[in-house]
C-alpha cells in the first residue's frame, strides 16, 4: 500500500531501506523478521494488486514473541503465567494427563487444569523452555491449546459445541433408522431369508456412525496409550469398537447362532454424546457469573481525537487516551472525568445498588453503566489491567487452583481407567465360561458405566459455581484452598482502622502547645506526611488541603512504620508520631498537657504530637467511627461460636472506647504492624485456625500468615495481592457471607463425592452380574455427571437462603 509521509517512519529491513506508515507497523515488522517469520509478507505473485492478509499461519513460534505474549501476560519475568483455552478435555483423566505430562518438562513450575471452563493455567520458566514447545507437547498428547482470550474462547467453545452437536445429531440419525433393522430382527427376521441382509444395512449404518460420531473416543484413546497414559475415553473405545468387531465378524461368516450388536454400537454411542452435550450445557449455566463478568467489559470505544471521535476496538485503546462515553453506555476503561457529569451504575463491581453521581476529577471503572449524562474520561488503566479485568482474573485463578480435598480426589482419579479395564477383564472372563455373547455385553457395560467424571467435577465444580456467587456478591476467592480453609476457621483478627472503622480519619481537633498557630502546626504535619501511605498520614494531609495550606517542600525523610514519621522542613527537623516514639527520641511532653491527652484518648480520639526541633510543639486529636454492619458481623461470628480479635496499633483507651460495642472480643492495642504476624502466629500455635482481616499495607505479613487473609479492596495493591479472599463491595458482612459460602461449598463437595462414590458402587457390581445392558450404562454414565453438576449449582439457592 502507498506511504502517504515519505521518509517519517523509515528502517533497514532485510538488507533494504522500507517505507512504513507508523512506528506500529514499523515495529511489528521488525519483530517478525527477528522470529524469521517474513514469509508473512508472500501474500499474491509479484505483479499482482495486494489482497488482505490472509488468516495468520498458526505457527506455535509466534507465541514465543514477548510482542505476541504482552496480550495475555506480564512479560516482564522470567517467571510467567498464561491461561490457555484446551481443546479436547472433557474428563479427570484429561485433567491428570495434561497435568502429569507437562510437570515432568523442564522449566515447567505448575500446570492446573479447569475441568469445568476447559482451561489450563500454566506457570513456567521462560528462559528454560518456551511457550511453543509446552503446546507442541500438548498438541502430542492430543490437546489444542492456544492463549485464553474471551472472544477467542467464546467462538472455540462455540465451535467445541457445534461439533458435538453435529456428531451427535448423526448418531441420532442413524439410532433412527437403526431402529427399524432391530424391531425387524427381534420379530423373527433374524432367522428368516433377509437376516443377513438386515445385518449388512446395520453395518453400513452403524460404521460410518462409529468412525465419525465415536471418532474423538477412538482417537483419544489411541494417543493415550501411543503416550503410555489411559484416558477415560480408552474404556468406551474398546466397548465400542469390540462390540463392533464381533457383530461384523457374524455379519461376514453368516454365524447361525451368534447375534449382531450394531444397534448397541450406535445406541450407547448417541446417549453418551447426547450425555456430554448436556454435561457442556448446564457446566455453561453453573458458571454464568464469569460469563457475566465478562461481558461487561464493552469490545469499543469512543475515541476523541480533537473535535472529532471515532469508535475504535478496544485493544486499540492506550493509556492516557480520551473517550466519550455516551448515555447507556459501558465505561470502557478505568479512568478520570475530564469533562461532563452523569450518575454510574456501579452495582456489579461495588454493590451499590443506587446510581453514584460523577463530576470532573472522579474515578469510574470499566464495566459500570453510565446513566443519562455524557462524560470524557482519560484512560488510566486499560484491558487487563482493570479492575473489572482483575476480577475476572482471580476467579479464574480461583476455578483453576485446587482444594486440599480435590488434591486427593486426582490421586485417585488415574486409577480408575486400570480399575475400569481390570474388572471388565474379570466380567469378561467369567461369563465367557458360560455364553461369549454375554460375556462381551457385561464387559462393555462395565467399560462404559464405570466413569471418573463425576468424581473429577466433584471439587471443581463447586469450587467454580461458588466463586462465581461469590463474585457477584462482592466475595472474591483467589484460591481454592482459601474456600476449605475459610469454612474450618475458629479465630477471626480484625485489624482496627479501615478494617473494622471507616478507615476515613478526620482532624477533629488541633492543640497548640506554643506560640506556633494552628495553620502552622497543621502545615508542617502535612509537609512531613505527604510521602506517607498511612490513614493518619491521609487525614492530616485532606485537613490541610482545607485550609487551602500547600505543603513545603522536604528532605531526608524517614518512616518508623506504626510509630511515626521525621523529614527535614527548611532549617527544621520535624517529627509527626505516637507518645511513645517520641519519648524513645527523648523528647518530652510538659506535664501540663498530659491530663488533655489522657481525656482525648478516653474520648476514643487518636493523638499525634509534632515536635519541631526536639521540643513538642502540639498536637493532632483524629477521629474515625466503626463501619455501619461492623457490630453485626462480629456478632454473627461470635453466635457462629467463633472467637474474635481486635488489632491496633492505637492506645488501649482508644481502641476499648471505638470497639466498646462489639461486644466479648479480645483486644490487643499498640501492636506494631511487624508484630501482627506473630500475633497470628501465635494464635495457630495454640490450635487455632485464624482469619485475618485487613486493609493496610502494614496488614500484609499478618495476611501471608494467617491460614486466610482477606484484604478490603479499598487497601493498598500490597494487602490485596497478599490476602485469599479480597471484598470488593467495601463491605464487612462480606466476611460472615465468605464464611457461610465456605461452609456450604465444602459440604456440597463432600454430598458430590459421596453421589459419585454412590454411582460407582452400586452400578459397577450391577454391571458386572450382566444386569445392565451397554444402553442402560450409557444412560446411567453421564445421568451422574449430570447429578453432580447440579447438585453444585444448589449452592447459590442455599446460600442465598442462609443470608437472607
Amino acid at each position: 500500500m502507498p506511504v502517504d509521509v515519505v521518509g517519517e517512519f523509515t528502517a533497514t529491513v532485510a538488507e533494504e531501506q522500507r517505507e512504513f506508515c507508523c512506528h506500529g507497523c514499523l515495529s511489528v515488522c521488525q519483530t517478525i523478521y527477528a522470529a524469521g517469520l517474513q514469509s508473512f509478507y508472500n501474500k499474491t505473485p509479484e505483479g499482482e494488486k495486494l489482497a488482505p492478509p490472509p488468516e495468520m499461519p498458526a505457527e506455535l513460534t509466534t507465541y514465543d514473541l514477548d510482542d505476541v505474549q504482552a496480550e495475555y501476560l506480564d512479560t516482564s519475568r522470567s517467571h510467567r503465567t498464561i491461561h490457555l483455552l484446551v481443546e479436547g478435555i472433557h474428563c479427570a483423566a484429561c485433567v491428570w494427563l495434561i497435568e502429569h505430562a507437562l510437570s515432568k518438562q523442564t522449566g515447567v513450575i505448575q500446570a492446573d487444569v479447569n475441568l469445568t471452563a476447559k482451561r489450563l493455567q500454566l506457570r513456567w520458566d521462560n528462559a528454560q523452555v518456551k511457550l511453543s514447545q509446552l503446546l507442541q507437547k500438548l498438541a502430542e498428547i492430543g490437546y489444542s491449546a492456544v492463549p485464553f482470550d474471551p472472544e477467542t474462547a467464546e467462538g472455540a467453545l462455540a465451535k467445541r459445541h457445534r461439533g458435538l452437536l453435529y456428531r451427535m445429531a448423526f448418531a441420532g440419525f442413524a439410532m433412527m433408522n437403526m431402529m427399524w433393522i432391530s424391531i425387524a430382527l427381534y420379530s423373527g427376521a433374524d432367522e428368516g431369508a433377509f437376516r443377513s441382509w438386515f445385518h449388512w444395512i446395520g453395518l453400513l449404518i452403524a460404521t460410518p456412525t462409529l468412525l465419525y460420531s465415536g471418532y474423538p473416543f477412538i482417537r483419544n484413546g489411541l494417543i493415550g496409550l501411543r503416550r503410555r497414559y489411559l484416558t477415560m475415553d480408552l474404556p468406551i473405545a474398546i466397548g465400542a469398537t469390540s462390540t463392533y468387531i464381533y457383530s461384523c465378524y457374524v455379519t461376514l461368516t453368516q454365524s447361525a447362532s451368534g447375534h449382531v450388536y450394531f444397534d448397541t454400537v450406535v445406541n450407547f454411542l448417541f446417549v453418551i454424546l447426547v450425555g456430554r452435550y448436556l454435561e457442556a450445557i448446564s457446566k455453561r449455566q453453573a458458571l454464568s457469573a464469569t460469563r457475566r463478568l465478562l461481558e461487561l467489559q464493552p469490545k469499543f470505544a469512543t475515541l476523541v481525537e480533537g473535535e472529532h471521535s471515532r469508535v475504535v476496538p478496544i485493544r486499540s485503546v492506550q493509556i492516557g487516551d480520551l473517550l466519550l462515553v455516551k448515555p447507556g453506555e459501558k465505561v470502557p476503561v478505568d479512568g478520570v472525568i475530564e469533562q461532563g457529569q452523569s450518575a454510574v451504575d456501579e452495582s456489579m463491581l461495588t454493590g451499590e445498588s443506587l446510581p453514584i453521581a460523577k463530576h470532573d476529577g472522579e474515578r469510574v471503572v470499566a464495566g459500570s453503566i453510565n446513566g443519562e449524562g455524557a462524560f470524557r474520561v482519560r484512560a488510566e488503566k486499560v484491558l487487563r489491567n482493570t479492575a473489572l479485568a482483575k476480577i475476572v482474573t482471580l476467579m479464574d485463578d480461583a476455578q483453576a487452583s485446587k482444594a486440599p480435598i480435590q488434591t486427593t480426589a486426582d490421586k485417585i482419579v488415574p486409577w480408575f481407567v486400570l480399575a475400569t479395564l481390570t474388572l471388565a477383564s474379570l466380567t469378561f472372563i467369567y461369563w465367557s465360561q458360560f455364553d461369549f455373547e454375554t460375556a462381551l455385553l457385561a464387559a462393555t457395560s462395565v467399560l462404559v458405566v464405570t466413569c471418573p467424571c463425576a468424581f473429577g467435577l466433584a471439587t471443581p465444580m463447586s469450587v467454580a459455581v461458588a466463586t462465581g456467587i461469590g463474585a457477584n456478591r462482592g466475595v472474591l476467592i483467589k484460591q481454592g484452598e482459601a474456600l476449605e480453609q475459610l469454612s474450618q476457621v475458629t479465630h477471626f483478627v480484625f485489624d482496627k482502622t479501615g478494617t473494622l472503622t471507616e478507615g476515613r480519619l478526620q482532624v477533629a481537633s488541633i492543640q497548640c502547645f506554643g506560640d506556633m498557630t494552628e495553620a502552622t502546626l497543621l502545615q508542617l504535619a502535612a509537609s512531613v506526611e505527604q510521602y506517607s501511605e498511612h490513614g493518619i498520614a491521609t487525614a492530616i494531609c485532606e485537613a490541610a488541603k482545607t485550609k487551602s495550606l500547600r505543603p513545603l517542600s522536604i528532605s531526608n525523610f524517614q518512616s518508623t512504620p506504626g510509630k511515626g514519621v521525621m523529614s527535614s522542613v527548611e532549617q527544621d527537623t520535624v517529627y509527626v508520631g505516637t507518645l511513645a516514639w517520641l519519648h524513645s527520641l527523648g523528647i518530652k511532653l510538659p506535664t501540663q498537657y498530659q491530663p488533655m491527652l489522657n481525656q482525648l484518648e478516653t474520648d476514643g480520639i487518636s493523638c499525634v504530637l509534632i515536635a519541631v526541633n526536639g521540643r513538642i510543639e502540639g498536637m493532632l486529636g483524629l477521629v474515625d467511627s466503626l463501619r455501619s454492619d461492623a457490630t453485626e458481623t462480629v456478632q454473627q461470628l461470635l453466635n457462629a461460636g467463633v472467637k474474635v480479635t481486635v488489632l491496633s496499633g492505637d492506645k488501649k483507651a482508644v481502641v476499648n472506647a471505638v470497639t466498646a460495642c462489639l461486644g466479648d472480643v479480645t483486644r490487643q492495642a499498640e501492636v506494631l504492624p511487624k508484630d501482627k504476624s506473630d500475633v497470628i502466629r501465635a494464635l495457630q500455635q495454640s490450635g487455632d485456625i485464624v482469619a485475618m482481616v485487613g486493609d493496610g499495607i502494614n496488614d500484609s505479613p499478618a495476611l501471608i500468615q494467617a491460614d486466610v487473609g482477606i484484604a478490603m479492596a479499598s487497601g493498598t495493591d500490597v494487602s490485596v495481592e497478599s490476602a485469599d479472599v479480597v471484598l470488593s463491595h467495601q463491605m464487612l458482612s462480606k466476611v460472615a457471607e465468605a464464611r457461610l459460602l465456605a461452609a456450604r461449598t465444602l459440604r456440597t463437595i463432600r454430598q458430590n463425592i459421596v453421589l459419585s462414590i454412590s454411582y460407582n458402587v452400586i452400578m459397577v457390581p450391577l454391571a458386572m452380574m450382566a444386569l445392565v445392558s451397554p444402553l442402560v450404562a450409557a444412560i446411567t454414565m453421564p445421568l451422574s455427571s449430570l447429578l453432580v453438576i447440579a447438585n453444585a449449582a444448589r449452592i447459590g439457592r442455599h446460600f442465598k437462603q442462609q443470608v437472607n
